[in-house]
Order: C-alpha cells, then structure tokens, then sequence
C-alpha cells in the first residue's frame, strides 16, 4: 500500500503518494476536490438547457402564420320539390362539377342551401331535382363571396 492511484474526474490525471501519511490525507482532499468538479459542471448543464429551450420558443413561434380570411358564397334556392325528393347543384367553380350534381343542404320545407369557402372567381350554377330534372331558364352566377337567393321553377 505504498502507492495509491487516483483519477479526477475533471483531468483525468493520476497521481502517484510515495508515504502512508500522504494515502491518508488525499481521500479527504480528494472528496473536496470531486464536489467542486461536480458542482462546476451542472451549472454548465442548466444553462445550455436554458438556451436550448429559448430556441425551441423562437422556432415555434416563426412557424405561426397569421390566420387567413376565408369568404363564404352561398347559394339558396326556395322551391318545394315535394316530399322524398332533393335538389342538387351542378355549374363551375367552388368545386362544382356540370357531370355530377352536389347535394344542397335543406334548411326548411321550401329552402335548400349550399355554401363554400372554395370560390376564387364568379360561380356559375343551375339547380336540379335528384340530380336528373333542371330548372328552366339560363345558368345563374353568383360572385365569389356572394349570396343568391332564387326560385327555380321545375315542369315535370
């Protein structure tokens, strides 16, 4: 036991006591020297926490976009199209098609709507009954935006 080999955990260094007396004073300098070495680095831990978290804020808070508006175009129709029958919409724009009709929604006895947020320019539309009867008359347009509010009128 005439020579003791110790390491720190900061320098990884070793030292070399040549004396009995010199092995029994280092374990309480060594203690004292291991708290200052443990105490020195959580510090440095917690403030790279701390800098890492500041820029996780400053990122999440750039990906926020400011809301954007969104412009309802409503279409309604009062037509009474008798019991068990729907009205369907069929045109241009906002997601119409002039192949296949949309569903209107009924919103009374004599009142069908239908609504978008999908209308970047005018929208032209004609209405019709289980998607196979059409109204009379000319295609109606109505501006991206806009409400219309008709009466078709049906002979079958």
């Amino acid at each position: 036991m005439a020579k003791k080999t110790t390491i720190t955990a900061t320098k990884k260094t070793v030292k070399k006591t040549a004396s009995k007396k010199a092995a029994t004073k280092t374990p309480a300098k060594k203690a004292a020297a291991k708290n200052p070495a443990a105490k020195k680095a959580a510090p440095k831990k917690t403030a790279a926490k701390k800098t890492a978290t500041k820029k996780v804020a400053t990122k999440t808070t750039a990906k926020k976009k400011p809301a954007r508006t969104l412009v309802q175009t409503r279409v309604v129709a009062r037509v009474d199209v008798g019991f068990g029958n729907a009205l369907y919409l069929r045109g241009e724009g906002a997601g119409l098609s002039w192949e296949k009709g949309t569903l209107m929604e009924n919103i009374s006895p004599y009142e069908w709507a239908f609504s978008t947020t999908r209308a970047n320019a005018p929208v032209e539309f004609k209405c019709l009954i289980n998607d196979q009867i059409w109204a009379e008359g000319d295609n109606q347009t109505v501006a991206a935006g806009g409400s219309s509010i008709s009466s078709p009128i049906f002979h079958w």
